[in-house]
């Protein structure tokens, strides 16, 4: 795998995190779906193309963000989960193409507006609510019953004589646009800071630890889907949503029921084009097979369901100046250009920067100091530059070209294909930043409260200069640093302690060498044993693993070849850092056994029992094939069960694996 390709990955991961924690953690979101469906897309790509490289824990593996420990934990009656994105029509007949053929027949749809509001869960017990929860991670939400009671569109008992035992509906919680003008308005007349836009209100509202507060907003809930019911399931989704209805539940307004997808394609133009005209944010309409026989067939998939698209809507475009071009060094050094933008709101926040990305893409895009450009919302409150305007172009406009020093610190750039490149690894400010803040992650050494912000905190009050000097952090200099308390401090200075002894593989890839993510740490680990063995071993040696090519292999042996690298190593090692060694383990329940994993576990996390296998001596896989040995099923296994029952694979069930461990 090259460099460049495994850079990008990683890269896309961390930002897919941090914009799912922004979105389903604290409801303040920084970019567009559309924006965030093609982050994931490109993800997925590159996962696809280069399996060697997928983890457990990728965005493209999980659902929305785990539960903040401030709310009571619930876990759903099924999996909310999301749903696969497609932006043409040609990718909506794509998805039509795929039900028709798994189906064996055509299929009709129902089409809703994709509403843009947040996601939960409402149990009914006898008739009575008796439970609401968001989303949380798609299996684990947070319990914001009070809140959702203050909801008037939320019934306190179903409309029916007869009530069912139980059921449980998903909804969306949401507030109307003019609704949200009329809470601005009364906010900046008592001198309040102002809201983005209606979902940031919707998602703070749910997170209220008074329910007085949400009581005081005018939220709606639309239902949309039936997640469990204890009498004779509807046949269709058109006719559970007439069941909704009659249970007392408020669903979406404009649902069309579309004959064929030509019939879907019409409905979602024509919302596209009413879209600016409605009380509420749409960003999208939802399509689903309208048949339940039909959505059984078809199945799901890890993340979404094979039965359901949400067909996006063009996003929203503004115009702005770039006022200037900046540079920014990344952590391996790679120097990425920043348009600086006029500031300018679009879809409701206000950016001021834009990522340019490499030179290439300068160059694409035609880009100068002093143009009008057409921008969208793309990651950090930067928006990606869709086109030049090059009409309003006056001829004052300045061509950019890529600095020769870093500006960081002064050493010749290095030009190696697409990017630019300051050579000077730690001894370059900027990219020491970048490593310690990579170094302390929960992937790698893993200090608890050691965020970014500290980081940034620390080394710009010259307490931390390298990565060994996060050991030697006193008490008394952290004491009145802003936001420093004698509990903060304490707390990071005991995680700090307590991260002085650390797995091999784990310290390899806090080191943060190019190319060397958590998978091919693990192996370097497994092979050589200890950090004196892999600081000694030549290029044949590294190249002799298998997935490690000669691109790694160069920049590990480069890593270590290099002085300043050995010399922060020692200091770490001095300043009480000890580095377990990776013992070979011959013997365990799982020696010399490979396990693959499907489907979602109960009791235990994937990565909690990967590592159980790998420490019985196992080896913990991604992919089916006759070299397995044990297929570990949890609740709903695709495609990968049935292919081991196919090649005749032992299957576990989750009790089972955990009775082997015992």
């Amino acid at each position: 795998m090259t460099e460049d390709i495994k850079r990008k990955i990683n890269e896309l991961r961390k930002e897919i995190k941090k914009h799912n924690d922004l979105y389903y953690t604290r409801g303040v979101p920084v970019i567009s779906d559309g924006k965030y469906d093609a982050l994931m897309a490109e993800l997925k790509k590159l996962e696809e193309a280069h399996p060697g490289y997928a983890s457990a824990d990728s965005p493209t593996m999980t659902v929305g963000a785990p539960v903040p420990q401030k709310f009571v934990k619930v876990k759903h009656t099924s999996p909310m989960l999301s749903l696969e994105s497609v932006n043409d029509e040609k990718g909506a007949e794509h998805f039509n193409e795929t039900c028709v053929k798994e189906t064996g027949k055509a299929v009709d749809y129902i089409c809703e507006p994709k509403l843009d509001g947040i996601s939960i869960e409402l149990v009914y017990d006898n008739g009575r609510f008796t439970s609401g929860s968001t989303r949380g991670d798609g299996v684990i939400g947070e319990d914001v019953t009070l809140n959702l009671k203050t909801i008037p569109s939320v019934p306190e008992k179903l409309k029916v004589k007869t009530p069912p035992r139980r059921i449980a509906v998903r909804g969306e919680v949401m507030m109307h646009i003019t609704d949200f003008q009329g809470l601005n308005k009364k906010r900046a007349e008592e001198g309040q800071d102002l809201f983005a836009n209606p979902r940031n209100v919707a998602a703070g509202s749910m997170r209220q630890l008074d329910w007085r507060v949400t009581a005081g907003r005018k939220l709606h809930v639309y239902c949309y889907r039936i997640l469990d019911y204890s009498e004779k399931w509807p046949d269709s989704q058109e006719d559970a949503l007439k069941l909704l209805k009659e249970l007392g539940f408020q669903t979406a307004p404009n649902i069309k029921h579309s004959k064929d997808i030509s019939a879907a394609i019409s409905y979602h133009h024509l919302m596209e084009e009413k879209r600016d005209d409605l009380d509420y944010e749409i960003d999208g309409v939802v399509v689903k097979v309208n048949n339940f026989r039909d959505q059984e067939r078809l199945g799901m998939r890890t993340q979404n369901p094979k039965w359901a698209v949400a067909y996006k809507f063009k996003a929203h475009k503004e115009v702005t100046r770039i006022e200037n071009i900046a540079i920014q060094v990344g952590r391996t050094g790679v120097l990425t250009p920043l348009a600086l933008l006029k500031p300018v709101e679009v879809s409701g926040v206000t950016v001021a920067r834009a990522t340019l990305h490499n030179m290439d893409q300068v160059e694409k895009l035609g880009v100068k100091i002093g143009d009008y450009v057409k921008v969208e919302r793309a990651g950090d409150v930067i928006p990606y530059i869709s086109e030049v305007v090059k009409e309003k172009r006056t001829g004052r406009e300045k061509t950019f070209h890529m600095p020769k020093k870093c500006p960081s610190c002064g050493t010749p750039v290095e030009r190696e294909d697409v990017f630019y490149r300051c050579p000077a690894g730690l001894a370059c400010p900027a990219q020491l930043k970048e490593a310690i803040a990579h170094y302390v992650s929960k992937a790698a050494v893993d200090i608890d409260g050691f965020s970014d912000k500290t980081v940034e905190l620390l080394f710009e009050m010259g307490l931390i200069k390298s990565i060994a000097d996060i050991y030697k952090l006193k008490r008394e200099e952290l004491l009145g640093l802003e936001g420093f308390k004698e509990k903060k401090t304490d707390n990071l200075l005991g995680a700090i302690e307590n991260a002085k002894d650390i797995a091999l593989d784990r310290f390899i890839y806090g080191l943060g060498i190019r190319n060397v993510g958590r998978h091919i740490a693990a192996l370097l680990a497994k092979r050589f044993g200890t950090l004196e063995n892999l600081i000694e071993a030549d290029k044949d040696e590294l190249t002799g693993i298998n997935e490690i090519g000669p691109e790694i292999a160069d920049c590990i042996v480069d890593f270590f070849g290099a002085k300043k690298n050995l010399e922060e190593i020692e200091k770490l090692k001095a300043n009480g850092v000890i580095i377990k060694k990776k013992e070979k383990t011959a013997k365990g329940k799982f020696a010399g056994k490979k396990v693959v994993f499907t489907g979602s576990l109960e009791t235990i996390s994937r990565s909690q029992a990967k590592k159980l296998v790998e420490e019985e001596g196992g080896e913990a896989s991604s992919g089916i094939s006759s070299n397995v040995d044990f297929v570990v099923a949890g609740e709903k296994a695709g495609s990968k069960l049935e292919k081991a029952k196919k090649l005749g694979i032992k299957v576990l069930t989750e009790q089972e694996f955990q009775n082997l461990i015992k």
